[in-house]
């Protein structure tokens, strides 16, 4: 007679197992991918071409530009650090996307206007008696509306950037077999649907800007960025949403102030003996369980049960006062994925030249394809894409079932690996830079034109194609590598965070492009408005040196990182429960 009750629950579990098994999974992509296909088709339409709006529509110096766009990149960067605080800690990821794109959408429909409206620009540059071009810059609050614009979509991009590839990744059960391998794809499947839609906007938006109007290349844009909104709420019932799990900060500062106040005692003779409560780690960790590591011996102080501690119930544990291994464990992670954040750095300020001065290069060189059609200068990244897109496709179609019969690993190489190829070549991409720029001014010297900047250069743009296909096989190992390190190492309710670490080292890699091109420009004569009577070159091999010391700073933590320690839990466990299932909006 007990058999049967038995049974019943029994199958009420897998209904229950089952229903929660349809939440997420591949079925969520197209709505997840078309939010991002839409989404970097409205950022990078009017970013990738923006240097040319600023010195073109609003006759900013070359240098102020390229000085304005690293100064936007790099606050754009370091917003995910707020967008991933408000996403682990309060929001869900789902929401904190939601809200953060209507916030884009906001600051992309004021820029929008500001390109439309004649009062809101300069007026056109003029000829006087003498034939020289006279061009006022833009006054005080026409740069106002402009850097209005530029903030809100910096504070958009913040809870976009951190949330939305963490997001995706969700999806997919890391416990399951089946799914935990399609984690890693979704890596490479989320970057080549970001260049993919890259392509689109530094070929058809910016034509559209060069040759129809800032207008329409700024409006267009804008109504993708509405249309990703669309499409991602769309898939909301469908969506496998992980609750919030309080502040992630709050937690490793809570670690460090209990391992501060115990500091005196003894480091524990046994690490079985150290402070676990699984009741109090649930909500916090879903999927598994960090373990003890004996890296950073002090932190583990705050685990240490002392006095009547250990006859507490875990909602009567003061948190300031003692630590739980796993949470002990989180600030260690975090400790060791630092030295790595910052090796990101420098190869960022390499990339960043090709939105500055790889594209003013471009623009005094000869970009026809036919006598009738000419490249735009922010087109030539297409370059970069396709390599990028060409290095992806082979990556996941060859490179990882080669590299699984040698490995052994899912992902095929480590991402650690995978980082240290992306930052060897990066060095070959500058380097190269240098002599391309030499070839360049020769070409120049050669036609007389060292003083006429306004005049091409008989020398092909296709010269530049080198440069920018190798920051894109750069590219494809260096950035994808560093999402995969960031998400894989970082504790399972910081991943949000963890990933505006990715972004954070693209917002300190564009500040110290500013700092570079600001103290060279102030200290030499390398970067005058006139590229043609600077040394470009220079620039670009001091930052190919800084690349080299880099690249031998990040072998050395690579050869002295250790992985987090952790034990999944079971498939479908109580745990589960902290899985939100959408209902809905």
């Amino acid at each position: 007679m007990l058999k049967k009750p038995v049974r019943m629950a029994d199958q009420q579990q897998e209904q229950n197992g089952e229903q929660k098994r349809r939440k997420g999974g591949l079925i969520t992509m197209p709505f997840i991918f078309a939010n991002e296909v839409c989404e970097k088709l409205a950022v990078v339409g009017f970013g990738a071409n923006m240097v040319s709006y600023l010195t073109l529509q609003l006759h900013m110096p070359v240098t102020k530009a390229a000085v304005t766009l690293s100064n936007f990149g790099g606050t754009a960067s370091l917003t995910p650090l707020l967008g991933a605080f408000i996403a682990d800690a309060y929001a869900g990821r789902f929401w904190t996307i939601a809200v953060s794109s209507i916030i884009y959408q906001i600051g992309m429909v004021c820029l929008t206007v500001s390109a439309v409206l004649p009062s809101l620009r300069p007026p056109p540059c003029s000829i006087d008696a003498s034939g020289k071009k006279i061009c006022l810059e833009a006054t005080t609050s026409q740069l106002m509306v402009l850097y209005v614009s530029l903030l809100l979509t910096a504070l958009g991009a913040g809870g976009i950037r951190p949330c939305c590839v963490a997001f995706g990744a969700d999806q997919f059960d890391e416990r399951d077999p089946k799914q935990s391998t399609k984690i890693w794809n979704f890596f490479n499947w989320y970057y080549f649907c970001m260049g993919f839609s890259i392509l689109l906007a530094v070929t058809v938006i910016v034509y559209i800007q060069e040759n129809v109007g800032w207008g329409w290349g700024l409006g267009i844009p804008t109504v993708a960025m509405f249309l990703s909104v669309i499409a991602f709420v769309l898939g909301y019932q469908l969506y496998r949403n992980l609750k919030p799990s309080g502040s992630p900060l709050t937690r490793l500062v809570q670690v460090l102030v209990a391992a501060t106040r115990k500091r005196k005692l003894p480091n524990a003779s046994d690490p079985s003996l150290l402070y676990e409560n699984e009741e109090l780690d649930a909500p916090i960790s879903i999927s598994g369980v960090l373990v003890h590591s004996d890296q950073f011996k002090f932190l583990d102080k705050a685990a240490i049960v002392s006095g009547d501690e250990s006859r507490k119930a875990a909602e009567d544990v003061n948190l300031w006062r003692l630590a739980t291994v796993h949470r002990v464990e989180e600030l260690k992670s975090v400790i060791r994925m630092v030295p790595i954040w910052f090796a990101g750095i420098i190869p960022i300020t390499a990339s960043a030249q090709q939105g500055t001065f790889q594209l003013q290069q471009g623009r005094t060189m000869d970009r026809h394809l036919t006598p009738s059609f000419q490249i735009p200068p922010g087109s030539m990244s297409v370059f970069t894409l396709i390599s990028m897109l060409a290095t992806i496709w082979a990556y996941d179609r060859f490179l990882i079932p080669l590299a699984r019969r040698f490995t052994g690993l899912d992902r095929g190489i480590s991402f650690l690996h995978r980082m240290a190829i992306g930052f060897a070549i990066s060095v070959t991409s500058t380097f190269a830079g240098g002599f391309i720029e030499q070839r360049r001014k020769q070409a120049a010297a050669a036609a007389g034109l060292l003083d006429h900047p306004d005049h091409t250069i008989p020398i092909s743009v296709f010269w530049l194609i080198p440069q920018y296909s190798l920051h894109g096989i750069a590219e494809a190992f260096m950035s994808i590598g560093h999402l995969e390190f960031f998400y894989d190492q970082a504790p399972e309710s910081m991943r949000s965070t963890a990933t505006a670490l990715f972004w954070t080292s693209i917002s300190a890699g564009s500040y110290l492009n500013t700092l570079l091109i600001t103290l060279v420009h102030r200290t030499t004569d390398w970067l005058p408005d006139n590229l043609n009577r600077g040394k470009l070159e220079y620039f670009y091999w001091i930052i190919t040196m800084l690349q080299v010391f880099n690249l031998c700073y990040y072998m050395l933590c690579v050869r002295y990182y250790t992985f987090k320690p952790l034990k999944l839990r079971p498939l479908y466990s109580s745990a589960d429960d902290h899985v939100e299932l959408a209902a809905a909006p």
